[in-house]
């Protein structure tokens, strides 16, 4: 019976082991998702004023979908919703 606790106990110590590395890895892609994702809301508020002060009826909402594009693709999430709306508006 001693030998299963013991077997059990080294179980958990190396389970413990990997989440607290994999941790450790989702950190950083966690960090720069959020990062990516404000940096792409205020630029996304910025190209709507710049467009509404030029006469141009384009402009991008901040929401869960826009927010995730922009956070997991980056830029090219950014220019891909003002890509769609440009389509959208010709």
């Amino acid at each position: 019976m001693e030998l299963y606790y013991g077997g059990a106990a080294i179980a958990g110590v190396c389970v413990l082991a990997l989440l607290i590395g994999t941790m450790k890895q989702k950190a950083g892609w966690i960090s720069a998702f959020v990062l990516r994702a404000f940096a792409g809301c205020v630029g996304i508020c910025m190209v709507n004023d710049i467009l509404a002060s030029q006469g141009i009826a384009v402009a991008a909402g901040i929401n869960p979908v826009s927010v995730l594009t922009v956070g997991s693709l980056g830029i090219s999430g950014f220019a891909l919703i003002y890509g769609i709306l440009l389509y959208r508006f010709l």
